[in-house]
């Protein structure tokens, strides 16, 4: 099992020091053309988690391929992971091929940002189309809006994807205290610990349909909370939001983790897979009955 961070939510460049806690870096989404974001406001906290509109702001592509990604390989010596974003399956693809690169380990695709306008395509589409001009794996961020999952999952990993990314965050809005939206753009990512139960019932919904690796997220700030999301069914675990109070949370969550693990009688992360799964089908069979 490996830990990642989440992309966006850690910059490499500002805290290589965080970033080589890590298994594996995530970058932030890269599009094809430079992007400023939204307008501020663009983050909220709220009550129990935060809503961000950050609107995918970075460089574009060849600033990130010519300047960005050499001084990553510079900072950090993990295999650096590329969430790359688009507006149409064309944008994505382009965009793949070039970040086929020897300094490039993965590529994530972020399917599913709720700051942005998606791409006409379906998610499936947009995998294929980076299938086919690249060997990289390939991972697919998954929205916790999919009506089935499972049926997600499915048509991700028809279409070429190597591994699934899951939960990015939730649709939301916070107001101020004359009722008006606080985000600029009205509606943000909401992320934090409220999501967790999403994002567990997400993992659960794709592994009992595709047998591909799965980095979960959402809400994790624990190692009891790393642990619930192997016993769904994750097969590695990235850290968001707690990054932001507790950049010591990498290692603090693999040490709760291993006494979680010891607790329960397991020697790895391994031994918890999927342990859940089966009690919750059980479950399931025991109502149809």
């Amino acid at each position: 099992m490996q830990v990642l961070n989440a992309s966006g939510c850690l910059d490499a460049l500002t805290a290589p020091h965080v970033a080589n806690a890590f298994d594996a870096y995530v970058t932030k989404t890269v599009t094809p053309e430079p992007r400023e974001g939204n307008a501020p406001v663009r983050i909220a906290e709220t009550e129990h988690g935060m809503l961000n509109a950050i609107g995918l702001a970075n460089p574009g592509r060849d600033v990130f391929v010519r300047e960005t990604l050499p001084r990553l390989a510079e900072a950090i010596d993990r295999p650096i992971w590329v969430s790359v974003g688009g507006f149409s399956a064309r944008d994505y693809a382009e965009t793949v091929e070039q970040l086929t690169r020897d300094d490039v380990a993965c590529i994530e695709l972020n399917l599913s940002c709720p700051n942005v306008d998606e791409a006409p395509e379906s998610s499936a589409e947009i995998v294929g189309a980076c299938r086919q001009v690249t060997a990289k794996p390939l991972y697919a961020k998954v929205s916790p809006h999919s009506w089935d999952v499972g049926e997600t999952a499915r048509a991700l990993e028809a279409a070429g994807a190597d591994g699934l990314s899951m939960v990015n965050t939730l649709r939301g809005v916070a107001l101020d205290a004359t009722l008006r939206p606080v985000l600029s753009r009205g509606t943000g990512g909401y992320s934090g610990a409220p999501l967790r139960p999403v994002a567990l019932a997400a993992v659960l919904a794709a592994r009992r349909v595709t047998d591909l690796p799965i980095v979960a997220m959402g809400g994790v700030e624990t190692g009891r909370h790393a642990l619930e999301l192997i016993a769904c069914g994750a097969t590695h675990i990235a850290l968001g939001t707690v990054l932001f109070s507790d950049p010591d949370a990498p290692a603090r969550v693999r040490e709760e983790l291993a006494r979680e693990l010891r607790a329960r009688g397991f020697d790895t992360p391994a031994d918890a897979f999927c342990a859940a799964l089966d009690p919750v089908v059980s479950l399931e069979n025991s109502r149809k009955s």
